[in-house]
């Protein structure tokens, strides 16, 4: 929780640095708090606790997502630095960001559901600016226009579903919701049975997250918004937002609605079969690399997905280390990304050629964030899918994790297309920038690191 105070607090803090003019310091200060934040967690890693009443709960699933959702945003910062140097209004990208990932942490120790829809609103509208902020550019303002419209559809069959679960339960707790018949309804209807807006209002509930973590058939909005945005604002929804959404997913539907697990079981499994395909199959036809990678991310939602609905109890340590290894490779590759866009004009596979030898770093960077992606050994991504297949055999479901091998196939074809592309002959030139060059280096060595070594973050 203090770490929610800290990034409320620099997030204010952003809001008024112009005023006392202290615009040019607001980055430091904002990589300062994400680090402060970080030592409250570590701090507070022994003490679970309910705050505000009961409605958010920050037990060690709550504090690991949290401490993701933190250390991702870090270097996230430190990816993004020229997002802010080189324009006037680093003040409101800053506080909106910030908000962001505050949106982030509420939703991952929601105990209420009213926090959860706040949380949402609040990480949401900051993105609905973010993916605009590009004012020169006509695909970002149709970024920000489509997914503000998308989103607040999504949002209303969200809260219409809250509504209708309120309404048979008569309580927005968690708890309260996972136990209907023992929740505050009337007598004559407990006698009656839970009511069937219950469960209409549960999958209301569902359609609206699907749309949030981009499950097909859900996902429509996310390969244009994702290209169209400013790639620093699509590499924090990759990540982050990703982050946020997903454990939100698990989250209601692995504790407020556990009851019926077996039930949506059938139906997560329909949503995971389309996202692995249709995810999958759109990518190959991508010849932009950053819409590729839209794909990609919404393919890999099929992953957690499967490793969610093959056993929800046992999951919440696997979907953590799977979301810190896709966030590790994908924080790489659009890092390497933002670079050829700066210095070649677009992020087209064409682009790419020539990098191994223009530019031996970049080039080996972007071919361990592939590999890491298509899960190749021994790189972080190829434990994550390990662990989710393993999972999913255990649980006896070996035609789905058959599907998601042949899909994961699919996707080492269009991972393996800006690799073959960067050993072809091409532009000569690209130059990278100190910083840059640093963090390359780190999160190369992040991939491999927790790829050869997982048990250093599976703390859930």
């Amino acid at each position: 929780m203090n770490a929610l105070y800290v990034i409320c607090g620099v997030g204010v803090f952003a809001l008024l640095a112009e005023v006392l003019n202290l615009k040019k310091w607001i980055s430091n200060i904002a990589l300062a708090g994400l680090i402060a934040a970080i030592a409250w967690i570590v701090f507070d890693w022994r003490s679970v606790s309910y705050r505000f009443q009961g409605m958010m709960y920050f037990d060690h699933v709550a504090l690991a997502f949290t401490a993701l959702i933190l250390i991702v945003t870090f270097f996230w910062f430190w990816m993004a630095k020229d997002f802010f140097s080189s324009d006037e209004h680093i003040t409101e990208k800053s506080a909106l960001v910030l908000f962001v990932v505050a949106g982030a942490i509420m939703m991952v120790a929601f105990n209420n559901m009213a926090i959860l829809f706040l949380g949402l609103e609040i990480l949401s509208i900051s993105l609905y600016v973010l993916a605009g902020s590009n004012k020169l550019s006509l695909f970002s303002t149709e970024a920000s226009f489509k997914y503000f419209l998308m989103g607040s559809f999504a949002t209303g069959f969200l809260l219409f579903g809250i509504t209708l679960v309120y309404g048979a339960t008569g309580s927005f707790n968690i708890s309260v919701i996972s136990n209907p018949a023992q929740g505050m309804m009337s007598v004559a209807t407990a006698t009656q049975g839970i009511p069937r807006f219950y469960f209409i209002g549960m999958l209301l509930m569902m359609v609206g997250l699907a749309f949030k973590i981009s499950a097909v058939p859900f996902h429509l909005w996310a390969p244009d918004v994702y290209e169209g945005s400013p790639t620093p604002v699509t590499t924090f929804m990759l990540t982050v937002v990703k982050i946020a959404a997903f454990s939100a997913f698990v989250k209601i539907f692995s504790v407020t609605f556990s009851k019926y697990a077996p039930t949506l079981q059938l139906l997560e499994q329909g949503i995971m079969v389309a996202t692995l395909v249709v995810a999958n199959i759109a990518a190959v036809a991508q010849s932009n690399v950053k819409r590729m990678l839209a794909y990609s991310g919404v393919a890999q939602v099929g992953y957690l997905l499967l490793a969610f609905s093959s056993d929800s109890a046992k999951s919440a340590g696997i979907i953590f280390y799977y979301l810190a290894a896709y966030s590790a490779a994908t924080l790489l590759a659009f890092t390497v990304i933002k670079i050829v866009e700066a210095q070649r004009g677009s992020a087209s596979a064409d682009k790419f050629k020539g990098l191994f030898k223009s530019n031996p770093l970049v080039g080996v960077a972007m071919a361990i964030a592939m590999f890491s992606l298509a899960g190749i050994p021994p790189l972080a991504g190829f434990f994550g899918k390990y662990l989710v297949f393993t999972l999913s055999v255990g649980s006896h479901f070996v035609g789905l994790t058959v599907l998601a091998v042949i899909t994961s196939l699919i996707g080492v074809y269009y991972y393996f297309k800006p690799v073959v592309a960067m050993a072809q002959a091409g532009e000569n030139k690209l130059s990278v920038s100190v910083p840059d060059r640093y963090l390359l280096i780190l999160l190369m060595a992040i991939n491999i690191l927790i790829g050869i070594f997982p048990d250093l973050i599976r703390v859930i």
